[in-house]
């Protein structure tokens, strides 16, 4: 049985960006992962956002392991309606992305000042999750 008996104050997160051509990068927002660094964390006891939740657990695991996540990015790739329908914000709502990739980041909280200037949290590129992809022609 898993105990979660120390709070942290740092986490890695992944960002999935899609493009539509390989050049200019445009970021997936989920509705309960940092992301955005100047977006307060949300409340959102008692539901258990099952996706997000997920992409935390993905941070600590190689992607290669991962079946549903290059599922879930081939999903992205179409632009599949109840997969978009997970999150926050798609960057490519009318036309879905040629590419897709997933970078890692090092999330910490923000100082008291920087919390007043409306920034919660601190990013430090860590380095790529997961290479950039594309579907098959045929």
């Amino acid at each position: 049985m898993a105990c979660y008996a120390v709070m942290t104050t740092r986490r890695e997160e992944i960002v999935i960006e899609g493009s539509s051509d390989g050049e200019e990068w445009r970021e997936y927002a989920f509705r309960y992962t940092p992301g955005d660094v100047s977006r307060r964390p949300p409340w959102n006891i008692p539901h258990q956002p099952r996706l997000d939740w997920q992409m935390w657990f993905a941070a600590l695991e190689d992607p290669r392991r991962l079946g549903w996540f290059t599922r879930f990015l081939e999903k992205l790739l179409k632009n599949e309606p109840a997969v978009t329908a997970l999150l926050e914000r798609n960057p490519f709502a009318d036309k879905p992305p040629q590419y897709i990739r997933a970078q890692f980041y090092d999330y910490t909280f923000t100082s008291g000042e920087e919390k007043s200037k409306g920034l919660w949290w601190r990013r430090r590129s860590v380095g790529l999750y997961f290479p950039a992809v594309r579907l098959k022609v045929e």
